[in-house]
């Protein structure tokens, strides 16, 4: 490394399975502190998730190049095989995803929004939380999930995904605190989201939880 420039090979970047281990996640953009655009690379073996399924809705426009391995892509309607070196450009509004069909498969991804100043997502240091968490480094995971609560204290995602985090910990106080401030920040989507969140399980019998989503006061709550 120098002032000059960086380099780093697909397989030194950091190795972050998502969504308990449903795709591989190696970010380039935090990586070298890139804030022009937004780009990570993504690996799996044969059958794995490579790109989780999503379309963007905002006028964000995605670039995939195959570096190795060969990916199935589902484009729309559409199933198109990609070998290395194959360049997929899938324009807003595009429902668009990836599996591995050969082991070792790497793709990068590139993206931004026309005419509109790349801003890095607050909550990438979520994203990057969770994966700590699964690997068993709770305390790198609520590091990264404070520093993002403390740069946007009156976001409702940010708390909301923090309690998703904490109740997947089963950290119930910790979960209800930042459920119950994501509550009060966006009461109405934070109640559709966490009706069916499976990473609410393990606090879903608790009267708090039955209360916070319903929008209707605990009864067994004292002065209730």
């Amino acid at each position: 490394m120098t002032d000059a420039y960086e380099i780093a090979h697909v397989d030194e970047l950091e190795e972050l399975p998502v969504n308990g281990g449903e795709f591989v996640w190696r970010p380039i953009r935090r990586r070298f502190g890139i804030t022009a655009f937004g780009t990570n690379a993504y690996t799996a073996h044969a059958g794995q998730r490579l790109i989780e399924e999503h379309s963007e809705q905002d006028g964000h426009q995605e670039m995939y190049v195959v570096l190795r391995g060969r990916a199935t892509f589902l484009l729309g309607d559409d199933e198109v095989d990609a070998l290395p070196g194959t360049i997929v450009f899938v324009r807003p509004g595009t429902r668009r995803g990836a599996l591995a069909a050969e082991d070792g498969t790497a793709v990068l991804a590139v993206g931004a929004k026309p005419g509109v100043v790349f801003e890095p997502s607050p909550w990438e240091d979520v994203f990057a939380a969770n994966s700590y968490a699964d690997a068993g480094d709770l305390e790198q995971a609520r590091k990264l999930v404070d520093g993002a609560l403390d740069k946007h204290p009156d976001v409702w995602q940010g708390h909301y995904n923090a309690a998703c985090l904490e109740a997947r910990l089963g950290d119930r106080e910790r979960a209800f605190a930042h459920l119950e401030r994501a509550l009060e920040l966006e009461p109405a989507r934070v109640r559709e989201f966490a009706a069916d969140d499976s990473d609410f399980t393990t606090i879903r019998d608790d009267p708090r939880f039955v209360s916070a989503v319903s929008g209707q006061a605990d009864s067994s709550s004292p002065g209730s």
